[in-house]
């Protein structure tokens, strides 16, 4: 097994499971009334409630483009990005960076989102049109 653990703040337990859970479709494992676990894509994501957030800085410039930092998020398949990207639309959530092709004609060609969870943590859903070239 090769999945990772990461743990995070959120703001409330309700307004986390609703996007984990009914935007994006993750399976909730354990929790309690100040953290909750979930299946996020095979890796285990910790969601601690918090009132103390630092600020974000854009200080990532890709492909000119400035991206939150810090941000997490994941890697999917073309089909997996497409209805990631429906499910965000449909739940009319709000792009900080459009889907849109990053590196086109290029080594490591991807497609690339950003969104804000509910509770202000930037995530970036990425697929790679190679998957080979990911560390490339």
């Amino acid at each position: 097994m090769a999945s990772f653990h990461f743990a995070f703040k959120v703001k409330d337990i309700d307004s986390t499971r609703r996007f984990y859970i009914g935007v994006l479709g993750c399976e909730e494992g354990r929790s309690t009334t100040s953290w909750i676990d979930f299946n996020f894509f095979d890796n285990q994501l910790s969601a601690h409630v918090s009132d103390n957030f630092p600020s974000l800085d854009y200080c990532g410039h890709v492909d000119g483009v400035n991206v939150p930092i810090p941000h997490f998020g994941c890697l999917l398949s073309i089909e997996q990005f497409i209805e990631i990207q429906k499910k965000l639309e449909d739940a009319k959530v709000e792009f900080v960076i459009r889907p849109q092709q990053r590196y086109q004609g290029k080594t490591g060609e991807q497609l690339t989102m950003f969104v804000f969870d509910y509770s202000g943590n930037p995530l970036e859903f990425k697929a790679f049109t190679n998957t080979n070239e990911i560390y490339k």
